[in-house]
C-alpha cells in the first residue's frame, strides 16, 4: 500500500511555505508586547491562542491564576523554571492575554474550557505590571509622562496605578531602598485585581555588584524587595506574581549571576509555586501547531501512522523497545507529520546545548527543514531524522550554529550534500540509492549523535535507532544494515562499537589508515605481502613444489609436478592480451638463460585482471591498520582505548579480507597444451584457463579438483592409454620396443602428452597392464637380438630403470611362441636354442616436426647415419650471443631427441704480442678451477 505523502496531509503555514519567517518570530518578547510593538502572532490575543497548544502545565497554571483572580484560592506566588527556550515567557504572554481582558475569554481559543472547569462565568479585567530584567537598567532611570522611575518597585507601582500608585513608593524609589512589606500590601490593595509577571529577574539583579549603589538600589535592596513582594501577595486575594528564573547555573551567567540566582530561588522559595509548563510529550502539538495549518484529512494521518506502528511491531527485533508499545502510535499520532525520534533527539539531547532553546529552537530549526523538504517536493510519509535535508546551507548553518567547531566539513565530506560520500556511495550502488540508505542512515546518525561530547561514557545512538529514524515501511532493513557497513568503512568521521554509531569532528581512525595506505609500493611492500598470504594458503599436495613469484632461473626445471603462482602484475584477462600468458611462456620455455626442457611438469596459477586493483587496495589497508597498531604497542601514537579497541578489530577485519580477496583474485589456473597427431607434426603453444571456486574450504584441494576434473593431471592412469601412446609415439614399423624410462621422462617433456602426477602412476600403470596380453609386454634389456628378462601376460612388479623395456603386445606375443617352440625342439630333439630377432637397438634421428622420437633400431637395407660432428670459429666480442644462438639453434635440435649423446667441446686460444701479466694471469687460472677446465695454461710462445 501507498502511503499518501505528509505534504498532502499537512501543509504549513504560509511563512514556514514562503520562508520568510525570522528569528524573533519565535522570540515571544512580554516587554513588546506590552508595548503593543509585537509582531501579530504575539499581540493579537486571539491570534496568539489559535497558534498556542495549551499544555497540561499551562492549563494548570491558568486555571491558578484565574482562581487567583476571582478570589477564589489559586496560587499568590508561581515561579517558572524550564530550561532555555522551554516556554517560561511564552507562558507568561498567556497569562497576561487572558487577564488583560481586551477580547472575550469565548474568542481565545481553549480558554472557555478553562473557565468553566473553575465554574468562573466571567473573568474580571486585571491590571498588569511587566518588569523586564533584560529592559530595566540598575543604573538609568527611566521617564514615564514626567515621572522618574528608578527602581522595579518603583516601576511596579507606576504601572499598576500610574502617578497615583508611584506616590506610594516614591521615597523609596528615591533612595534605592525596599519600601517594605506595608507599603506593598497597600499598592495591591488599591490596584487590585492585578497580575505582576517578572521576566528574566536575575539578568537584573546580577548587575549590582557587592556594597555598591547604583540608582535601582543594591543587590540586597532588591532582594529584600522581592522578598516583601511575596509576602505582601499572600495577604492579597487577588493578586498574583509570575516570574521566570534560569533552571541552570548556565543560564543565569556570572559568578553574580549564579549567586542572584541562588538568592532569589531561597526567596521565591518561601511561597512560590514552582511550574514548568512544557513536557516533552506537549512539544509535539506546539511545534506542529505554530508551523502547520489544521490537519484535515485525519484519517489519513492516522493511516500512516498505524503503517509504521505496525511495521516496528512486525520487525520487533530491529526497533527499540518502545516502539512495541501500544502508545508508540499515539505519540505517531501526535506528532504527525513529523516522527517521534526527532523531537526525542532535540528536546533530549539538542537541549542540553548551552545555546539551544528548547521550543525556540525547535521550531526555528524544523521551519527551515520543512521549507526546504516543501519547495523540494519530498515525498517521504512522515518528516524522519533521516529527511532532514543538511545538504540545505540554511538547514546546515541553523544546526552548527549550536554545536562546536569543527562540523562543517564533518556534514559536508561524510553527511549530505553533492560532494558526500555518501552521495558517491548511492551514486555507484543503485540498491542503496534508490532509497536514499547511506545518506538517510547518516543524517541519523548526525541528528543522535552531533550533541555527545568526548567526556561521555557512552556515546552515540544504537543500531536500532539508526534505523528507526532511516527507514519507511515497505523497504528492506537488511539493506540499511548493509548501509551502515559501507559506511563505517568509507567515512572518516564516523565512529561505531558496542553496537552505537556516532559522528566526531576528530577523524576516525580510517582517516589515518587512509593516510598511511598512500606510504606503502606495490613492488616494495604489497607483493612481498601478498606472497607471504599466498604461501601461507597452499599445502603442497600432489605438487612436488610451489613457486610463489619465482623468476623463472629459480623454477626448477626437474621431475617433479610444479606449480607457479604469477605475481599480480602478471594477471590474466579472458579478454585482450593477457600479461599472465607471456609470463608464463618465458617460464616455461626458459629457466634462466638456459633452455627448460620438462614442460610438462609446471602447472601457473594467476591472478584475475579485474580483480587485482581491488587486491592491492585491501592489502595496503592492512598494512596500514597493521602499521598503527605497531606505532599504538610501540607508544608511538596515542590512541584511547576506544579507538585501540576499534584499531584492532579493522586489523582483524582488514587481515580476513586480504585472505578472501586472494582466493577471489587468484582463481585462473594455466595449462600449457600442444597438440599433435602423428605424421602431422605439432601445433603452436596454447593455453587453456580453469577457473577456482574461491569459496572451497581448502585452496590445493580445490586446484586438485580442478586439474582432475579437466585431464591436466593424471593421479591414475588405465594400461589401455598408456598402449595407445606407445603405438602413436614409441613403436614404429620395424621398432617394436622402447625404454619405459624414456617413455616417462618424455612425458615429463613433450606438452602433448599425458601429464602425470609422479613416476609412480607409471610405475602402478605397467603393473595394471603386466597381466593382460592386449597391451605390452616386458624385458630387461635386449642382447644379440633376444630379450633379456622377457616377460608378457604375467603379474609383474617393474623397476623404472634405464634397462626396462616395453614391448609391442603382437611382437612380445610372437617372441613368446617362437620362445615356447624353441623350449619344446630343445626339450625333444635337444636341438639349438632358436633365437627371434628384435628388431634391432641402433637408435635412430626423425624430423621433429613429425612428433617421432628416437626410439628402435634401424631399418634393414638402409644405411643409418649416426654420427655428427661440428666446428665453428667465434667473435671473441660477440661470443656469448653467438653461443646462445648455436645452442638454441643446434644443440637443442640433438638434446631434444632422446637416446642421442652429445659431446660439445670449447677451445681457447689467446695471443698478446706484449705478453700476459701476473694479474691477468692469476684472475683467468683462477676462474678456470672455479669452471672445471681439464687443462688451462699459459706459454712463453715462440
Amino acid at each position: 500500500m501507498t502511503l499518501k505523502p505528509w505534504r498532502e496531509i499537512a501543509v504549513p503555514h504560509e511563512d514556514v511555505l514562503r520562508g520568510t519567517f525570522q528569528q524573533a518570530e519565535f522570540a515571544a518578547d512580554l516587554w513588546r508586547v506590552h508595548a503593543g510593538t509585537a509582531t501579530a502572532e504575539y499581540q493579537n490575543p486571539s491570534l496568539f491562542f489559535s497558534r498556542t497548544f495549551i499544555t497540561e502545565g499551562m492549563r494548570l497554571l491558568l486555571d491558578s491564576v484565574v482562581k487567583r483572580l476571582a478570589g477564589k484560592g489559586g496560587d499568590p506566588v508561581i515561579q517558572l523554571q524550564t530550561a532555555f527556550g522551554g516556554g517560561k515567557t511564552h507562558t507568561m504572554l498567556a497569562v497576561y492575554h487572558m487577564a488583560k481582558g481586551e477580547v472575550p475569554a469565548s474568542d481565545l481559543q481553549g480558554l472557555g474550557d478553562i473557565l468553566n472547569a473553575a465554574q468562573i462565568t466571567e473573568l474580571p479585567r486585571a491590571r498588569i505590571a511587566v518588569l523586564d530584567g533584560i529592559k530595566s537598567s540598575p543604573n538609568q532611570p527611566a521617564q514615564r509622562n514626567g515621572l522618574t522611575v528608578r527602581t522595579l518597585w518603583g516601576d511596579l507601582a507606576w504601572q499598576l496605578g500610574g502617578a497615583e500608585g508611584y506616590a506610594l513608593v516614591a521615597d523609596a524609589d528615591a533612595s534605592g531602598t525596599s519600601p517594605g512589606k506595608a507599603v506593598l500590601e497597600t499598592l495591591l490593595a488599591r490596584y487590585a485585581p492585578c497580575v505582576i509577571l517578572i521576566d528574566e529577574l536575575v539578568a537584573y539583579v546580577r548587575q549590582f555588584e557587592e556594597g555598591k549603589t547604583l540608582t535601582g538600589g543594591t543587590f540586597d535592596s532588591n532582594l529584600t524587595f522581592v522578598q516583601a513582594l511575596t509576602e505582601a501577595l499572600k495577604a492579597m486575594p487577588t493578586a498574583v506574581l509570575l516570574a521566570s528564573l534560569p533552571e541552570s547555573d548556565k543560564e543565569a551567567g556570572s559568578q553574580r549571576g549564579v549567586k542572584a540566582l541562588e538568592a532569589l530561588a531561597r526567596t521565591f522559595g518561601r511561597v512560590q509555586a514552582l511550574w514548568k509548563p512544557v513536557a516533552a510529550e506537549e512539544a509535539f502539538e506546539i511545534v506542529r501547531r505554530r508551523l502547520f495549518a489544521s490537519i484535515d484529512d485525519k484519517l489519513a494521518a492516522e493511516t500512516v501512522c498505524r503503517t509504521f506502528a505496525d511495521f516496528y511491531i512486525a520487525h520487533r527485533d530491529d526497533f527499540p523497545q518502545e516502539t512495541q508499545e501500544s502508545r508508540y502510535f499515539e505519540r505517531l499520532v501526535h506528532a504527525y507529520p513529523i516522527h517521534p525520534e526527532v523531537f526525542d533527539r532535540l528536546y533530549e539531547d539538542w537541549s542540553t546545548l548551552d545555546n539551544f532553546q528548547r521550543t525556540r529552537g525547535v521550531l526555528k530549526l524544523m521551519a527551515k527543514v520543512i521549507h526546504r523538504l516543501w519547495k523540494d517536493g519530498n515525498n517521504d510519509p512522515l518528516i524522519l531524522p533521516g529527511s532532514l535535508p543538511l545538504y540545505d546551507a540554511d538547514v546546515k548553518n541553523e544546526v552548527i550554529y549550536y554545536l562546536p567547531q569543527g562540523w562543517d566539513p564533518v556534514i559536508e565530506r561524510d553527511v549530505d550534500g553533492e560532494r558526500a560520500e555518501t552521495t558517491e556511495i548511492e551514486n555507484k550502488d543503485t540498491r542503496f540509492g534508490s532509497v536514499q540508505a547511506c545518506r538517510r542512515a547518516a543524517r541519523t546518525i548526525f541528528l543522535g549523535s552531533a550533541p555527545s561530547t568526548t567526556n561521555q561514557l557512552v556515546r552515540g545512538i544504537e543500531l536500532e535507532r539508526v534505523i528507526l529514524g532511516s527507514i519507511q515501511p515497505g523497504q528492506q532493513i537488511g539493506l540499511f544494515k548493509d548501509a551502515l557497513r559501507r559506511l563505517g568503512d568509507r567515512l572518516h568521521y564516523l565512529n561505531h562499537a558496542n553496537n552505537r554509531f556516532w559522528l566526531d569532528t576528530r577523524p576516525n581512525l580510517r582517516r589515518e589508515m587512509e593516510e598511511r595506505k598512500r606510504r606503502f609500493q606495490d613492488k616494495e611492500d604489497v607483493f612481498p605481502t601478498v606472497r607471504e598470504r599466498v604461501q601461507r594458503g597452499f599445502a603442497s599436495g600432489v605438487f612436488g613444489g610451489i613457486h610463489v613469484f619465482t623468476d623463472s632461473g629459480d623454477v626448477p626445471d626437474d621431475w617433479a609436478l610444479r606449480l607457479v603462482v604469477l605475481p599480480p602484475d602478471a594477471a590474466f584477462s579472458k579478454s585482450g592480451q593477457s600479461l599472465a600468458i607471456d609470463r608464463a611462456t618465458e617460464i616455461l620455455k626458459k629457466r634462466g638463460d638456459q633452455p627448460r626442457f620438462k614442460q610438462n611438469r609446471l602447472i601457473f596459477l594467476a591472478a584475475d585482471y579485474d580483480s587485482v586493483s581491488r587486491l592491492k587496495d585491501h592489502v595496503r589497508s592492512f598494512l596500514a591498520w597493521r602499521s598503527i597498531v605497531a606505532d599504538y604497542k610501540d607508544n608511538r601514537i596515542v590512541l584511547d582505548n576506544l579507538m585501540a579497541k576499534q584499531a584492532n578489530a579493522s586489523l582483524e577485519q582488514a587481515e580476513e579480507t586480504v585472505r578472501r580477496m586472494i582466493r577471489e583474485t587468484y582463481k585462473w589456473l594455466l595449462a600449457p597444451m600442444q597438440e599433435a597427431r602423428p605424421g602431422k607434426g605439432l601445433s603452436e603453444l596454447r593455453w587453456e584457463h580453469f577457473p577456482l571456486n574461491p569459496g572451497a574450504p581448502n585452496w590445493s584441494q580445490e586446484i586438485e579438483r580442478v586439474l582432475k576434473e579437466n585431464e591436466l593431471l593424471i593421479s591414475e592412469w588405465a594400461p589401455i592409454h598408456l598402449a595407445k601412446v606407445l603405438k602413436d609415439w614409441f613403436w614404429k614399423d620395424d621398432i617394436k620396443e622402447t625404454s619405459a624410462l624414456n617413455v616417462w621422462q618424455q612425458s615429463c617433456q613433450q606438452l602433448y602428452l599425458p601429464r602425470l602426477k609422479d613416476d609412480t602412476v607409471f610405475q602402478m600403470t605397467l603393473a595394471a597392464g603386466a597381466e593382460s596380453r592386449d597391451f605390452f609386454g616386458f624385458a630387461q634389456g635386449k642382447e644379440d637380438g633376444r630379450y633379456v628378462g622377457f616377460i608378457y601376460g604375467k603379474r609383474y612388479s617393474p623397476i623404472l630403470d634405464a634397462s626396462l623395456l616395453l614391448i609391442e603386445p603382437v611382437t612380445a606375443a610372437a617372441y613368446a611362441e617362437e620362445a615356447s617352440r624353441g623350449k619344446a625342439a630343445e626339450a625333444g630333439e635337444g636341438a639349438a636354442t632358436t633365437t627371434v630377432p628384435g628388431g634391432g637397438d641402433a637408435p635412430r634421428a626423425e624430423d621433429s616436426a613429425k612428433g617421432g622420437y628416437a626410439t628402435g633400431g634401424a631399418t634393414l637395407g638402409k644405411t643409418v647415419k649416426k654420427q655428427f660432428y661440428g666446428s665453428i670459429d667465434l667473435d671473441p666480442f660477440l661470443a656469448k650471443k653467438q653461443f646462445a644462438d648455436l645452442v638454441d639453434e643446434v644443440v637443442q635440435q640433438f638434446t631434444l631427441r632422446p637416446g642421442v649423446k652429445v659431446k660439445i667441446a670449447i677451445e681457447i686460444q689467446a695471443e698478446s704480442a706484449t705478453g700476459f701479466d701476473d694479474g691477468l694471469q692469476r684472475a683467468v687460472k683462477e676462474n678456470c678451477n672455479v669452471l672445471k677446465f681439464k687443462n688451462a695454461e699459459f706459454e712463453a710462445g715462440e
